[in-house]
């Protein structure tokens, strides 16, 4: 009968240690197929958004420490309102209809305020800051200067959309990580402008969505 007893118990154990390493294993899986679904590993999904190091480390300042990060963060925050200030100004003239008119209007208005941001966290965090587009935006602007017609409200759309897209993740990676409060300020209020005119190109109607991501 203690043999009986004793083996009855042992089962029980074995049962219950399956059952637990088996909803472990369930649980792993669930957290991980959101990711396979999208295409992407595990590790491709937390290393999407990367930033420019500048090799300067980190420094001190009275607002808090201040990452290669932030200091890119900062620089291409000016960068954005380099060339889609005069991109939004060409989209309130040549738009052929209200919404691009107004999407061109709510650009000019957003980068004019945080352009006016970055240069003054520049100026109180020390850090250098561009004075005119790089080469891809210089290349974007011609292409909007080169569209003629119906095919300006696309090109406008699409090439706008892109960038305000790849840049909304380095907002959200820098609002989680950073530890300095200007930075952290300047992050806050970019999320909100980002997604504001994301919403307003997309309200176009010149976005194609099967193609945004292509390149």
């Amino acid at each position: 009968m203690r043999s009986i007893l004793s083996n009855s118990a042992t089962s029980g154990r074995t049962i219950a240690t399956g059952l637990v390493v088996a909803a472990l294993v369930a649980t792993l899986a669930a957290l991980l197929l959101p990711v396979q679904l999208f295409g992407e590993t595990a590790s491709a999904a937390t290393n999407t958004v990367t930033y420019d190091d500048d090799g300067g480390g980190t420094v001190s300042t009275r607002y808090g420490p201040l990452t290669a990060m932030d200091r890119d963060f900062v620089r291409k925050v000016r960068l954005a309102g380099l060339w889609e200030l005069p991109a939004g100004r060409q989209a309130q003239e040549r738009g052929q209809t209200a919404a691009v008119r107004s999407a061109g209007a709510i650009l000019v208005a957003g980068h004019t305020e945080l352009d006016r941001r970055s240069i003054e966290a520049g100026r109180a965090l020390g850090i250098s800051l561009p004075n005119q587009p790089n080469a891809d935006q210089q290349g974007w602007l011609a292409q909007m200067n080169a569209a003629q017609g119906d095919d300006f409200a696309p090109t406008f759309a699409e090439l706008l959309r892109r960038a305000h897209g790849k840049v909304f993740g380095l907002v959200a990676l820098v609002r989680d990580q950073t530890k300095n409060s200007m930075v952290r300020a300047l992050a806050n209020r970019a999320n909100d402008v980002v997604l504001q005119h994301i919403t307003a190109l997309e309200k176009t109607g010149g976005v194609d969505f099967n193609t945004l991501h292509s390149s």
